[in-house]
C-alpha cells in the first residue's frame, strides 16, 4: 500500500525562509494583494503558509504535487519516489510536460520520512506537501527550510481530492487561473466518460488491494473518489466498517463488503494475487466472483501506478484503460471479460 509514513527527526537548522513565512493562526485557504499573483497564504494541517514571491526552487515531499507542477510549466529542483521508479518520478502521463528540460532530483522512498538533511542542501524556497501525511514534527523541520505548505486540515491524512491539490498548487506558483484550467480539463474526461456509460449511476463499487489481507480503500482516498466521478456509488456503511474515511484493512467476516457491481483490484501479481483470492471460500462464494465483476490491475505497471497517483495528467490516462473494464465488470452479463488493459 502507498502512503507516506514520517519518522520525526529533530534537526537544528539554520536558514532564511527566502520566499514566505509559517503561522498557526487562522487564515484564509488562498489570499492576495496587490495587482499581481502574491502574496498568497495557503492554509494547512499545522496553520498556514505565506508566499511573498514566485518560487524558483521547489521541493515536493508529498505523492502527486509534481504533475500539476510541470503541467504549469514548473519543474520541481526534487521529488520524492513513490512509484515505479520513473526519471525525476515523473510517470509517462507526465513526461511530455517536461518538454526539454531535465527531470528533477528524486529523494528517498517517502517511507522513511523526509531526507531533511538533503532537501535543506537543494537550497529549496518552497516545499510542497499536500498529498502527505506529514507529521506536526516533520512539517516544523521542512519549515525551518523553506516555507512548507502541508496536507489540509479538511480530510483525514492522503485525503485532499486531486482538484483543491491542483488549484493549491497553482496558488502557490502563481498560476490559478492556469490550475484551474487543468482541473476543467480532467474533469472533461470524466463527463464524457459518465455520458458514454450511464448504466453506472445507481450501481456500487470499490476499490481493494492485498495489504496485509484485505485493504479497502476510504471515501476520501482519490481511488475511491474516481469511481464516483464515474457515476457510482460506495456502499453506504463503508467508512464506518472500515473506520477511517482514508481506507483500512476488513475482517474476513466483513467480506461482505466487497460483494458489488464492480470491484477492482490493485495487486502486485494479476494472476498470483487472483488465485489467491479465488482460493478463499468466503470470498470465491460472493456473487462479484461468481459474475465476473472483478477488475484486476498489476501495480507495479504504468497503468497501476497511475491509478494509484490521481493527479490531473494521470486521470485521462486512466480512464481510457479503468473505463472499458468497468463497464464489462458492471454490464450485469456474467460472460462480458473484463480485458486486461
Amino acid at each position: 500500500m502507498r502512503f507516506l509514513r514520517v519518522t520525526p527527526l529533530v534537526l537544528v537548522l539554520t536558514t532564511t525562509l527566502a520566499c514566505g513565512s509559517s503561522s498557526s493562526g487562522d487564515e484564509p485557504a488562498a489570499a492576495s494583494s496587490g495587482g499581481g499573483a502574491f502574496p498568497v497564504t495557503i492554509a494547512h494541517k499545522y496553520g498556514s503558509t505565506t508566499i511573498t514571491a514566485e518560487p524558483k526552487r521547489i521541493v515536493t515531499v508529498g505523492l502527486t504535487e509534481q504533475d500539476p507542477l510541470v503541467a504549469l510549466g514548473v519543474v520541481p529542483v526534487a521529488t520524492t519516489e513513490w512509484l515505479g521508479g520513473y526519471p525525476g518520478a515523473i510517470g509517462p502521463w507526465a513526461q511530455p510536460k517536461l518538454g526539454g528540460a531535465a527531470p528533477p532530483e528524486v529523494l528517498k522512498d517517502a517511507g522513511d520520512g523526509p531526507q531533511f538533511e538533503k532537501i535543506a542542501a537543494l537550497k529549496p524556497d518552497l516545499i510542497l506537501g499536500l498529498y502527505s501525511g506529514l507529521t506536526k514534527e516533520a512539517y516544523g523541520t521542512l519549515s525551518q527550510i523553506a516555507p512548507t505548505v502541508a496536507q489540509p486540515a479538511a480530510y483525514g491524512d492522503y485525503g485532499i481530492p486531486w482538484q483543491e491539490l491542483t488549484e493549491k498548487v497553482g496558488q502557490a506558483v502563481g498560476k490559478p487561473e492556469q490550475a484551474k484550467q487543468l482541473v476543467q480539463d480532467a474533469e472533461a474526461a470524466f463527463t464524457a466518460a459518465k455520458q458514454a456509460n450511464p448504466a453506472f449511476a445507481g450501481k456500487t463499487a470499490l476499490m481493494a488491494t492485498p495489504y496485509d489481507g484485505i485493504f479497502v480503500y476510504g471515501s476520501e482516498d482519490p481511488r475511491s473518489r474516481m469511481l464516483t466521478s464515474l457515476g457510482f456509488s460506495l456502499p453506504a456503511d463503508l467508512d464506518k466498517v472500515l473506520g477511517d474515511k482514508v481506507g483500512a484493512n476488513i475482517s474476513r467476516e466483513r467480506t461482505d463488503l466487497l460483494d458489488r457491481d464492480a470491484l477492482v483490484w490493485i495487486v502486485p501479481n494479476v494472476a498470483d494475487d487472483a488465485k489467491k483470492l479465488h482460493g478463499d471460500s468466503v470470498y470465491n462464494g460472493l456473487n462479484v466472483v461468481k459474475q465476473g465483476r472483478e477488475v484486476y490491475i498489476d501495480e507495479t505497471g504504468d497503468y497501476g501506478n497511475a491509478i494509484s497517483f490521481v493527479s490531473a495528467l494521470s486521470l485521462p490516462y486512466v480512464l481510457e484503460r479503468l473505463v472499458p473494464q468497468l463497464a464489462a465488470a458492471a454490464d450485469g452479463n456474467p460472460a462480458t471479460p473484463v480485458t486486461p488493459a
